[in-house]
C-alpha cells in the first residue's frame, strides 16, 4: 500500500491529519471511530481511499452501501466480515451460532442483532491480535438497516481494541444515521485547492477569473469540479456553467452523467441499466442477463465516458452515476431489465434476489411473485432480518391481487416494520390492511398492533383500550393470544399509571377474568395473569395468594426456544411490579430479576437487558449494596445508549433518594418530569412521590416529605402506593399530623396483611410502633420489625428501623439503649454511603452526648462502576473472554479496565483482587448472580 497521499487528493490537510492520527492510534493498539459527513461529491470516498492507502501493516476491510429499494438482510455486514469468517468457529458458541444464522451459514432461531454485534466485535478484535483492523464503510446511510444498526452497536462498544471504523454519510440522506459518534465534517475545498484540482482536470490554461467563478459556482465540490469539466476545454469552460440552481450541486452532476448517456450505443446504455438495477455488482450475473436481453456486454464506451468500472465486480464511478442511469430509463425498460435479472439469478442460490427482481419486473398484481416474496420474507425473518422481512412483505402486499391475501400480507408487513423499529411504515401498512377484508383473527391482530404502536410512541392512556379490544377479539375467536394480550394491556396501564377508570388496570383484569379465553400455551404465564387479575379485581386478600401460587411455575418455567425466552422476558416487568409492590417479596424480586438478567445475557437480548438490570439494581439498593446497584445502572445506561434505547430512570431515582444526594435526585426528577410529559408515562409521578418521600425523610425535611409522599399515595397507580404510605406515616408523625399518619397506617396494614412476608410484617410493625403510645408495645414492635426485615435482608429498612428505634429511645430518655441502636444505624448507613441517613443518625448520636467521627475523604483513585464490576467478576474467577461475553465487551476492553483497576488498587495481578476489593470496600457482593 502507498505510504503517501493519493495523487488526486488536493488540499484536505486537516482531514488527512485526523485520519493519520486514527492510523497512528490504531498501530498503538487504540480503537477509533470516525463518521465523515458531507454533501454528495464532496470527497468523502476519496478520504476513505486515502486512509486505506495509508494503512500499511493494517488489515483493511470494506463495505459499500448501495442505493436500492431491495434490502438483503445482513448483506453489508457479511461483506465487511468476509475476510475474517475463517475464524468464526473460534467464537463463543452463542455468538458463533448467531452470526452463522444471520449470514445464512446455519439454521436456528432468529438471532438478536445485538448478539450478532457482539460476535462481530469479537471477530474483529481477534483478527486485530495479529494485525490492527481498519474497517471502512462508504455510504453507510445506504447499508441494509440491520447491518447499519449492528455496526453502530459495534462502534459504540469499541474502547481498547486495535480496531478502527471509518464511515461516510451523505448529508440529507444520512440525517439521523450514526448520530453521537465522533464526526469529521467536510465542506468544499478551499479556493487554492479547488483551483488546483480544476486546472489539473482541464486541458489548456485557464483564465484565473474563469477558474475562480467555477470554484464559486460549485462551492469547491470536488466531484462537481471534475465531472462538470470532463471533456470540456478551457475555452469551453470560459462560457461558464449553468448556476441557476446553486444549492443542488448533486443534481447538476447527475444531469451531467445523464447527458453522457445520450452519446453511448443503445446496447451500452442497456448494459448500464442492468448494472444499475443489480445492487450487488455481480459481473457474472450481469453477463448472463445481457445474454438474455440479446445485447453485447461491451462496457468500453461507458468506461471511456467515466461512468463505470468493470472487473470482477461492477462499480459505478459515483452513486450519482448509478441513479442517473436508472432514472433516465422508462418504466418498461426497467421492467425488461429486472425480468432478465430474475431469469439470470439462480433460484436455489439466490431465491430472495430472484423474487425481488421478479417483483420489479411486474407491471401489475401477480400472485406467483407475491408468494415468492412472502417466502423470501420468511427466510429473512429466520435470519433475524426484520427490516428486510418488512420490505419484502410490503412489496408482496402491493402485488397481491386477492384483497383477503393483500390485507393479511399488509398486516404482517406492518408487524414486521414495528419489530424493526419503523413505526411510520407500520402505521401506513396498518392503514392499508384496515382497508382490506380481514378475518376476525386478523382484525384482532390489527387492534393489538395499533395498541403496540401507540405504546411504543407514548406510555399514556391510549394504548390500553386498543390492547383490551384486541384481547377481547382474540378471546371471542378462541385464540391462545388472548391471555398474552390481556397481560400486555395490564402492562400498558401500569406505565400509564391508572388502576381505576374504564380502561384502567382493574377494568382489564375484570375483562380477563370473565373472557373465557383459552390457555395461552404457557401455564406459568396463565397463572401469572390469574394472580395479577385476581389481585386487581378481587383485592389483596385473594390476589396475593394467587400471586404466590404463580411464583414457582413462573420463576422456573422451562424455556425451550428463543421465542419462549423472549415472551417470558416481556412478562417479567408485570410479575416484578406485582411481587414488589403487592407481595412485598424481596427474595422473589431477586430471583426473577436475576433470572431475567441471566437469560437476557444468554440469548443476547440487549433490547430487554437494560430493563432487567434496572430491576436487579433495585434489589441491590434494598440489600444496601449501593455500589452493586450503581454498576448495574451504569451498565444498563451504556447498553441503552449503544442500542438506541431511552435510559431507564426508576432505579436511578430510587438510588439517588436513598443516597441522600439531593442534587443528583433533582436532576433525575427533572428528567422524569420531562419524560412523563413527553411520553405520558404517568407512573413516573408515582415513583417521584415515593422517592422524594425517602429523600426528604432522610434529610429530616419532614414537611416536604409529607407533601411528596401524599402525591405518591393519591396517584392512581399499580405500584409505589404502599411504599409511599410508609414514607407518609413517618413524615406525618414528625410533623405532628397524627390523624394523617393513622389514616395512612390503616391503609398500609390493609395492603400488607395478605402478603405475610418479612418485609411486609417488618414495615407494618415499625409504622405501628411510631404511633403506639404504650412504651412496652412500641419497644416490642421495633424489635419485631428489625427481626422481620432482617429475615428478608431488606437491609436499608433494617438500618432505618435501628435509626427510628434509636430516636424513639432517646426521646423516652433511654440514652444508653438509644446509643446502641443509633451506632448500628450510623455504621450501616455509612457503609452504604447513604449520606442523608448517615448524617441524621450522626446528629441523633450527638444529641445523646456521644462523639461521632466523620468518614475520611474518599480515596482519589476510586473505581468506576464498570471497573468495579469487571474487577468483581475477575475476582470471582471469570476469564477475560467470559467477562466480555457477560458485559458485551471485547476481552481487550476487559483487560484494559483491569490494568486501570490494578493501578488504582496498587496491585499487580488478579490474584490480589479479592483482598484488595475487600479492603477498598467494593467487595464481591451479589453481582455475579446476575
Amino acid at each position: 500500500m502507498s505510504a503517501t497521499p493519493l495523487p488526486n487528493l488536493f488540499g484536505r490537510h486537516h482531514e488527512r491529519a485526523v485520519l493519520d492520527e486514527v492510523l497512528a492510534g490504531l498501530r498503538r493498539g487504540e480503537s477509533a471511530v470516525r463518521v465523515i459527513r458531507g454533501e454528495a461529491g464532496i470527497g468523502k470516498s476519496a478520504l476513505l481511499d486515502y486512509v486505506a492507502a495509508r494503512a500499511s501493516g493494517v488489515t483493511v476491510t470494506r463495505a459499500q452501501g448501495i442505493e436500492a429499494d431491495m434490502e438483503l438482510a445482513w448483506a453489508s455486514l457479511h461483506q465487511l466480515c468476509a475476510p475474517f469468517l475463517g475464524a468464526i468457529e473460534a467464537l463463543p458458541e452463542p455468538q458463533r451460532d448467531a452470526l452463522q444464522v444471520a449470514f445464512g451459514m446455519a439454521a436456528g432461531d432468529p438471532p438478536d442483532r445485538f448478539l450478532v454485534g457482539l460476535a462481530v466485535l469479537t471477530l474483529l478484535t481477534r483478527a486485530s491480535e495479529t494485525r490492527p483492523v481498519l474497517a471502512v464503510v462508504d455510504d453507510a446511510h445506504w447499508l441494509d438497516r440491520v447491518s447499519l444498526q449492528t455496526l453502530e452497536f459495534v462502534a459504540r462498544r469499541l474502547l481498547a481494541e486495535a480496531v478502527a471504523l471509518v464511515f461516510t454519510v451523505r448529508d440529507h440522506e444520512g440525517e439521523g444515521v450514526l448520530v453521537g459518534l465522533p464526526e469529521l465534517r467536510i465542506g468544499g475545498l478551499d479556493k487554492p485547492a479547488a483551483g488546483e484540482l480544476l486546472e489539473a482536470s482541464v486541458e489548456g490554461r485557464m483564465e484565473p477569473r474563469v477558474r475562480d467563478r467555477l470554484v464559486a459556482e460549485t462551492r469547491g465540490n470536488p466531484l462537481a469540479l471534475v465531472e462538470l469539466s470532463r471533456g470540456r476545454t478551457a475555452a469551453e469552460l470560459a462560457y461558464g456553467l449553468d448556476a441557476a440552481d446553486p444549492e443542488s450541486v448533486s443534481t447538476r452532476v447527475e444531469e451531467d452523467y445523464a447527458r453522457r448517456l445520450t452519446s453511448l450505443p443503445e446496447h451500452t446504455r442497456t448494459l448500464l441499466l442492468v448494472a444499475a438495477a443489480e445492487p450487488v455488482g455481480d459481473a457474472r450475473l450481469l453477463l448472463r442477463a445481457a445474454d438474455l436481453l440479446g445485447i453485447t456486454a461491451d462496457a468500453a464506451p461507458a468506461k471511456a465516458a467515466g461512468l463505470i468500472e468493470f472487473g470482477e465486480s461492477v462499480r459505478f464511478r459515483h452513486p450519482l452515476a448509478r441513479s442517473a442511469v436508472y432514472r433516465e430509463a422508462d418504466a418498461e425498460q426497467r421492467r425488461r431489465v429486472h425480468r432478465a435479472l430474475a431469469e439470470a439469478t439462480d433460484p436455489l442460490v439466490e431465491p430472495d434476489r430472484r423474487a425481488w427482481h421478479a417483483a420489479q419486473a411486474s407491471d401489475g398484481p401477480d400472485e406467483v411473485v407475491a408468494a415468492a416474496l412472502e417466502e423470501a420474507a420468511d427466510r429473512a425473518r429466520q435470519r433475524g432480518g426484520m427490516s428486510a422481512e418488512a420490505v419484502l412483505l410490503e412489496r408482496a402486499a402491493a402485488l397481491t391481487p386477492d384483497p383477503w391475501q393483500r390485507g393479511r400480507r399488509a398486516l404482517a408487513a406492518a408487524e414486521a416494520h414495528l419489530s424493526a423499529a419503523a413505526p411510520e411504515h407500520a402505521t401506513e401498512l396498518a392503514a392499508l390492511a384496515d382497508l382490506c377484508p380481514l378475518s376476525p383473527l386478523d382484525r384482532a391482530r390489527l387492534a393489538r398492533l395499533r395498541g403496540r404502536m401507540l405504546f411504543s410512541r407514548s406510555r399514556g392512556d391510549d394504548a390500553a383500550p386498543l390492547l383490551l379490544d384486541a384481547a377481547a377479539r382474540f378471546a371471542a375467536e378462541g385464540s391462545s393470544l388472548a391471555r398474552e394480550t390481556y397481560l400486555e394491556a395490564i402492562s400498558a396501564t401500569v406505565f400509564a399509571g391508572r388502576v381505576h377508570g374504564p380502561h384502567g388496570a382493574r377494568a382489564v383484569a375484570i375483562a380477563a377474568r370473565t373472557s373465557g379465553s383459552p390457555p395461552s400455551g404457557s401455564q406459568a404465564s396463565d397463572l401469572l395473569l390469574d394472580g395479577v387479575s385476581t389481585l386487581l379485581a378481587e383485592g389483596h386478600h385473594l390476589g396475593v395468594p394467587a400471586l404466590v401460587r404463580a411464583f414457582e411455575p413462573f420463576a422456573h418455567e422451562a424455556l425451550e426456544s428463543r421465542d419462549a425466552s423472549m415472551r417470558w422476558l416481556l412478562s417479567v416487568p408485570v410479575a416484578l411490579e406485582s411481587f414488589i409492590h403487592h407481595r412485598w417479596d424481596l427474595p422473589a424480586w431477586d430471583a426473577l430479576s436475576s433470572r431475567a438478567v441471566r437469560l437476557a445475557r444468554d440469548i443476547g437480548a440487549l433490547s430487554v437487558l437494560p430493563s432487567a438490570l434496572i430491576y436487579h439494581g433495585g434489589v441491590q439498593i434494598h440489600y444496601g449494596d449501593f455500589a452493586a446497584a450503581t454498576r448495574m445502572i451504569e451498565e444498563a445506561d451504556a447498553i441503552a445508549l449503544a442500542t438506541g434505547q431511552a435510559p431507564h430512570r426508576y432505579a436511578t431515582l430510587v438510588l439517588a433518594a436513598w443516597r441522600g444526594d439531593e442534587e443528583a435526585a433533582d436532576r433525575a426528577f427533572e428528567e422524569a418530569r420531562i419524560r412523563a410529559a413527553e411520553h405520558g408515562e404517568v407512573s413516573l409521578l408515582g415513583v417521584k412521590g415515593y422517592v422524594q418521600g425517602v429523600l426528604y425523610n432522610g434529610l429530616a425535611r419532614y414537611e416536604e416529605a409529607l407533601a411528596a409522599a401524599r402525591t405518591g399515595i393519591e396517584h392512581d397507580g399499580y405500584n409505589f402506593t404502599g411504599l409511599s404510605l410508609v414514607e407518609h406515616v413517618e413524615a406525618a408523625f414528625h410533623c405532628g399530623e397524627l390523624a394523617q399518619a393513622r389514616e395512612s397506617l390503616d391503609r398500609l396494614i390493609e395492603l400488607t396483611r395478605a402478603a405475610d412476608t418479612g418485609w411486609a410484617r417488618g414495615i407494618r410493625a415499625r409504622s405501628q410502633a411510631l404511633l403506639t403510645d404504650d412504651i412496652d408495645e412500641a419497644d416490642r414492635l421495633y424489635r419485631a420489625a428489625i427481626d422481620e426485615l432482617s429475615l428478608d435482608r431488606v437491609t436499608v429498612e433494617v438500618a432505618r428501623t435501628h435509626l427510628i428505634y434509636g430516636e424513639w429511645l432517646r426521646r423516652i430518655r433511654r440514652r444508653a439503649d438509644a446509643r446502641h441502636q443509633l451506632r448500628v444505624a450510623h455504621r450501616m448507613f455509612d457503609s452504604m454511603r447513604s449520606i442523608a441517613f448517615t448524617e441524621r443518625a450522626r446528629r441523633e448520636l450527638l444529641a445523646t452526648g456521644e462523639r461521632v467521627s466523620t468518614r475520611d475523604a474518599e480515596p482519589v483513585a476510586r473505581l468506576t462502576p464498570q471497573e468495579a464490576q469487571i474487577a468483581t467478576l475477575a475476582a470471582g474467577g471469570m476469564t477475560n473472554p467470559r467477562i466480555g461475553a457477560e458485559l458485551f465487551l471485547s476481552p481487550h476492553t476487559v483487560e484494559w479496565h483491569l490494568r486501570k483497576v490494578y493501578t488504582k488498587l496498587d496491585i499487580t495481578s488478579r490474584r490480589d483482587l479479592p483482598a484488595a476489593l475487600a479492603t477498598s470496600g467494593v467487595g464481591t457482593g451479589t453481582t455475579t448472580s446476575a
